[in-house]
């Protein structure tokens, strides 16, 4: 865990972390394949029960559980609070890119679509939290920011 991203004091699982990040890209690339706009309304309700809701409720949460638990992974304890403000991020991006979608700003569209298959490709891989270092920069510039 890097000391700039935002702590709750309370652990999840990385691993299933990173099989949802995983599963969040599929979605994505889906979309992007057909233009089909309920993906990304699946995105932002399954983001916004992950984050405000009950996050077993999830599909994509029970997915990852399900892939773990078949591929008899290993667990890897993370800190809640990054993961929590990148799905927050990833939340944001689902919704702008609905807008976008249904606005017709295509090249806005696949700019935020590659920024958020970069996000998730670096988790995905190398375990690498982009939000956290997000957080850091706003942190310098506001910093009463999620204070």
């Amino acid at each position: 865990m890097d000391t700039s991203c935002p702590i709750a004091f309370r652990e999840i699982d990385g691993t299933i972390v990173r099989i949802g990040a995983f599963f969040v890209s599929l979605v994505v690339v889906a979309y992007l394949f057909t233009s089909q706009i309920f993906l990304l309304i699946f995105l932002v309700i399954d983001f916004y029960i992950r984050i405000y809701w009950h996050k077993p409720y999830s599909l994509i949460f029970q997915l990852s559980r399900f892939v773990k638990k078949i591929l008899k992974l290993d667990s890897d304890m993370t800190d809640a609070g990054s993961k929590r403000l990148a799905a927050q991020f990833g939340l944001l991006f689902s919704i702008m890119l609905i807008v976008e979608g249904f606005v017709g700003f295509d090249f806005a569209l696949y700019l935020t679509a590659g920024a958020l298959l970069v996000c998730t490709s670096l988790e995905v891989l190398f375990g690498y939290c982009v939000g956290c270092k997000i957080y850091f920069i706003i942190k310098k510039v506001y910093p009463g920011f999620m204070s």
